[in-house]
């Protein structure tokens, strides 16, 4: 009888080809662009968009001195892009002397078999062994999956954080110090992941009766979301630090959403009502976002996503408001919406043949228009990934 693991990994093996194949598709009609002459190889075509500021990370790190634009205020520049990422690669070209391109699609592609090993564990936590397996078909085949084998920081992110997720339902709280310390430096998170936890300890001692939780393991895990807190605010004061400007990542991070609505200050919970008119006009986008708003909380309560347990829940509510508080929609939005990949094992409840192949099909196209929406550059390309 194959294994658990030797079932995922042929699953993720013929997942990767079927994307790797959209993939070399899309580079052999790619024009030339700002990153690749015209039919790049596949490790150049991995390695464009935000793979290219992962690169300069890797090969020089970051600014002192902030880039100004012509009007004064802060531009794009490296410090929007955490560490973890560009630290791996950067570590393994020094130990094989291999260029960037194929280290960095190399972590990548490992980093992606990882999570599908891992997000098995924590699938089948939840759920029965054949539709955990069926969540890590849709988790290889998602639209968006041809990004865990490019030159972007998702696919180590969404390992670290399958594990600390794994390991919060498994209540060994203090394994997640590490875990949290890496993703944290990763992918933006650590806020997100401390309001979890957060929750997580408030619902443990309100039912504490039928759930011991002692004054240990109370203070361990309220320790363990302070510190995930603490993560989440250490790169905007690295940044402040390295730059003598309290704001550096903050506006940083606003300079992408500059040619959308201009250069204005953060405000939390109005970036997705500014994008909303921004792409609908009011009162549409005010109505549509609000929409969007109560969809994702009624989902939350449905039953298929309640089988998947409180605590998957409470990180998807959790990221979803974290999400809401800071981000402007755009095209990276889909991107942004990964860590909400736990929804999957909802969506591989039905056994129905007829369902899991449609769905599967779905996926794929989705993968063909996410590529060519998103990835593929034509021309002045304002749908960046």
């Amino acid at each position: 009888m194959t294994p658990w693991w030797g079932k995922v990994v042929v699953v993720w093996a013929l997942s990767r080809l079927v994307t790797t194949s959209l993939i070399l598709v899309l580079a052999s009609v790619q024009g030339p662009n700002a990153w690749t002459g015209a039919s790049p190889k596949y490790t150049d075509f991995a390695t464009m968009w935000d793979g290219r500021w992962y690169n300069i990370v890797a090969a020089v790190g970051y600014p002192s001195v902030l880039p100004l634009t012509d009007g004064g205020q802060i531009g794009e520049n490296a410090w929007a892009f955490m560490p973890g990422y560009p630290v791996v690669a950067r570590l393994i070209m020094e130990l094989t002397n291999f260029p960037w391109a194929p280290v960095a699609v190399f972590v990548s592609v490992g980093f992606s078999l990882g999570t599908a090993l891992l997000f098995y564990r924590l699938m089948a936590r939840v759920q029965s062994p054949a539709t955990a397996l069926f969540s890590v078909v849709l988790f290889c085949v998602a639209p968006l999956s041809p990004i865990l084998q490019f030159a972007y920081a998702e696919s180590m992110y969404l390992f670290f954080l399958t594990l600390a997720l794994y390991l919060l339902l498994e209540r060994r709280y203090w394994l997640l110090f590490p875990v949290i310390a890496v993703m944290a430096l990763t992918r933006p998170s650590g806020l997100a992941f401390a309001l979890a936890l957060g929750l997580h300890v408030i619902y443990r001692f309100v039912t504490r009766r039928r759930d011991p939780f002692s004054v240990a393991e109370r203070m361990l895990a309220a320790s363990v979301a302070v510190f995930s807190a603490l993560m989440g605010l250490a790169w905007p004061i690295a940044a402040w630090a390295a730059t003598d400007d309290l704001m550096a990542y903050t506006d940083t991070e606003l300079a992408w959403r500059a040619p959308y609505i201009g250069y204005v200050e953060l405000v939390p919970f109005t970036a997705w009502f500014q994008g909303g008119v921004w792409w609908l006009g009011s009162p549409w986008g005010i109505a549509v976002v609000t929409a969007l708003i109560l969809t994702f909380a009624v989902l939350l309560f449905t039953p298929a996503v309640r089988r998947l347990g409180v605590d998957l829940r409470l990180w998807v509510a959790s990221y979803g408001l974290y999400l809401l508080a800071v981000f402007f929609p755009q095209s990276s939005t889909f991107r942004l919406l990964m860590p909400m990949f736990p929804l999957l094992g909802a969506a591989a409840l039905p056994r129905s043949r007829i369902y899991r192949v449609s769905i599967v099909l779905l996926f794929v196209a989705g993968q063909w228009g996410w590529l060519l929406i998103c990835w593929g550059v034509d021309g002045y390309d304002w749908t960046p990934p």
